[in-house]
């Protein structure tokens, strides 16, 4: 986990973002799903053309994991109890659209839980095809875990919209 969180210390900050409003006086900060998504699914092509499945997996989740940490230290406070966090949590990905969170399952005394996120930004609406593709999620899901507990996590999608589920389901654990 140090040399993930160093690389992000290193290339991703929050100031590196920029001054969204300032910058986008007229069209302001928000865009089309449908623009997002071909903006990530050409790279995420690109990349399969380039690395191959195993590795841009690899690189999904790293870059969702650098994500969710940047985000977890610049917008949510860590410094709550678990239940506010959640809470505040869920207000943040619903306010920005990312997607509907949900606690299934949460066991205190390992950490493990069971997440679902529904109206998820980069799959609700896909074909079908058999496959998980949120390893962004996964990724950024795992990020923001880190940041609060300080505990490294693996997360993994379970049930994605683009294999016929209609929420995508995670599964969170500590790694020990």
């Amino acid at each position: 986990m140090d040399r993930k969180t160093e690389r992000v210390e290193r290339n991703v900050s929050w100031e590196g973002i920029g001054d969204i409003e300032g910058g986008r006086k007229n069209l302001g900060e928000t865009m089309p799903v449908l623009v997002y998504r071909l903006m990530f699914y050409t790279i995420k092509d690109e990349l399969l053309d380039q690395f191959g499945n195993e590795k841009t997996i690899e690189i999904m989740r790293n870059a969702g994991r650098s994500a969710g940490t940047v985000f977890a230290k610049n917008v949510l406070d860590l410094d709550v109890p678990f239940n506010i966090f959640i809470n505040q949590l869920q207000g943040t990905l619903l306010e920005n659209k990312i997607g509907i969170l949900r606690v299934e399952e949460m066991d205190f005394e390992t950490g493990n839980a069971v997440l679902t996120v529904s109206e998820d930004l980069d799959c609700s609406g896909l074909p079908i095809t058999g496959e998980n593709v949120c390893n962004y999620d996964e990724g950024f899901l795992a990020g923001i875990l880190e940041v609060y507990t300080k505990k490294e996590y693996n997360v993994t999608e379970v049930d994605c919209w683009a294999t016929g589920a209609r929420v995508c389901r995670f599964k969170a654990n500590v790694v020990k």
